[in-house]
């Protein structure tokens, strides 16, 4: 016999197996002989928090089906093959799929394998040295394999989250995030699930090439097919792009090229730190805050100044800032955590929304750089800040920051607090040289926040600057039922470089959909 039963527990009774087990048993007078969660998800609204636990209860019999189905492998070898052009979460998602449609996907990406990545990264704080191909947005994963992994998205209208979440455990990641309500893998966990992807695309006849990057499409008859790259190759097939929202050479090659592209709105701010036991007690409402029973706290906030949306994104809860820079000349930080969410801090980026409109209003110094067509002016926006931030950090990769109270009382910071950005940070007046466009709404943005959670703007929280890289500032115009592109056949742009996603989710959902797409055309 089995039973589904919703359950509103305090923290400590959901803390484990055998305290569910006991609730269980309290609340149907029977011991369950096994227990499968179905949602998980925490109520921290009133003082008191509370677990929202949906779970199945088995009494005389175990589980008989699997949490989730077994990977199938199928042989694509001598297949018709598509050409991805980027390993991030669009690229790795698109692969699997055309696999599974009966195509053979090769897969050509600019950067290292995952693992290799790694020791890319570390060279960024230990020699201070950055590879322009290999970083924390360039490399096998793309900017989601070392920025906590989280999985929560509202596009669930574009597709199957579910079916995204599976595909993950399928390779890999803890069943829990098939349950909880803002599932992540944690950045120290995804790299080895995106490895086990690539190696199930080569076991099934696909190829990876690494250190590979695209300089070109071949076009015939306004049809794309295929791609040449730095390194003399030409790889030819219709061509899935998914080449993320920081490949900048991508789009300039595109207008080259005569591909039609648009300016999009993104949002650009600051990473903003506060000391994770802050946000906890701020959240949960008490003085001890989580204690030993409750993860560490997230927030979102979200209002409006003058016009544009200020909000918080990509909040890292027990994480790390990191430095997420492409060049040597630019300054742009994010944030990540480990699957224990278990550091001394909490990060979110903190960004103004900024529309392709308002750029005629202000214009930022001359940092450099060649003179831009009007599509990429969005981009050239995000360039010269990112220029401008690294004027204003010195030499290195340390970054510009500022605590966040004086930086709302408009004062110098004469000394900053302990921080996870291990590169180091440099104290400056960050209200002073970033645009008032932006800093005058985040000012109105953190009153509002702390209005709401009390405690919230303090000087002990620091803002590290800057975050720009949120979303693409392009569109490649695409047919909203073929997804290919609206004058060139072969070509489907594709996830967040594209400017039609915006995490790992919702690029891998639109991943699927493009090599659906492409398999309808070309798979035979």
């Amino acid at each position: 016999m089995t039973k589904d039963l919703q359950l509103r527990l305090l923290p400590e009774e959901a803390a484990n197996d055998d305290t569910l087990r006991a609730v269980v048993a309290r609340e149907t007078g029977d011991a369950p002989r096994a227990l499968r969660i179905l949602k998980r998800s925490i109520d921290a609204r009133q003082r008191t928090v509370y677990v929202n636990v949906t779970l199945r209860a088995f009494f005389d019999e175990e589980p008989t089906e699997p949490l989730f189905p077994e990977v199938e492998l199928r042989d694509v070898s001598g297949r018709p093959a598509a050409i991805v052009v980027g390993a991030g979460p669009g690229g790795l998602f698109a692969a699997l799929r055309l696999i599974e449609l009966g195509m053979r996907p090769i897969v050509v990406e600019r950067g290292r394998e995952v693992n290799e990545r790694k020791r890319d990264i570390a060279d960024i704080v230990r020699r201070g040295t950055i590879d322009p191909e290999s970083n924390y947005c360039f490399g096998e994963g793309g900017a989601g394999a070392f920025s906590d992994g989280k999985l929560y998205t509202r596009s669930k209208k574009r597709g199957s989250v579910e079916r995204i979440l599976i595909r993950f455990c399928q390779h890999g990641a803890n069943p829990a995030i098939l349950y909880d309500a803002h599932p992540h893998i944690g950045t120290d966990k995804l790299p080895g699930v995106i490895e086990r992807m690539r190696r199930h695309i080569i076991g099934c006849g696909g190829e990876v090439h690494f250190g590979t990057c695209m300089d070109g499409l071949l076009i015939h008859d306004d049809e794309v097919t295929g791609i040449t790259t730095r390194t003399g190759q030409e790889f030819r097939g219709p061509v899935i792009l998914a080449t993320g929202h920081s490949a900048r050479d991508v789009y300039r090659m595109l207008t080259d090229h005569g591909v039609t592209l648009e300016a999009k709105g993104i949002a650009v701010g600051v990473r903003l730190e506060h000391p994770q036991a802050l946000i906890d007690r701020i959240r949960y409402h008490r003085r001890e805050g989580r204690g030993p029973h409750l993860p560490a706290a997230e927030y979102t906030f979200v209002s409006q100044a003058g016009g544009r949306g200020v909000y918080s994104f990509c909040m890292c809860p027990g994480g790390f800032v990191i430095p997420a820079s492409t060049a040597p000349d630019e300054c742009v930080v994010n944030g990540m955590s480990p699957a224990n969410r278990g550091s001394r801090w909490a990060n979110a980026g903190w960004v103004v929304e900024l529309r392709p409109e308002d750029l005629a209003s202000f214009h930022l110094p001359d940092t450099g750089g060649e003179p831009v067509p009007e599509v990429l002016a969005m981009m050239d926006f995000q360039e010269r800040l990112e220029r401008l931030c690294r004027i204003n950090a010195g030499q290195g990769v340390k970054a510009p920051a500022q605590r966040m109270a004086d930086f709302v009382a408009r004062r110098n910071s004469s000394a900053l607090p302990s921080s996870s950005f291990s590169p180091g940070l440099l104290a400056s007046p960050l209200h002073f040289w970033m645009p008032d466009f932006i800093t005058s709404r985040l000012r109105e943005g953190f009153r509002s926040a702390d209005r709401v959670s009390r405690g919230f703007l303090t000087n002990e929280a620091v803002m590290i600057g800057v975050e720009t890289r949120t979303s693409s500032p392009v569109r490649i115009l695409r047919d909203r039922e073929t997804l290919r592109h609206v004058t060139l056949r072969g070509l489907y742009p594709c996830g967040e470089g594209a400017g039609y996603a915006g995490g790992i989710v919702s690029a891998a959902i639109d991943g699927e959909r493009c090599a659906e797409q492409l398999a309808a055309a070309y798979g035979g």
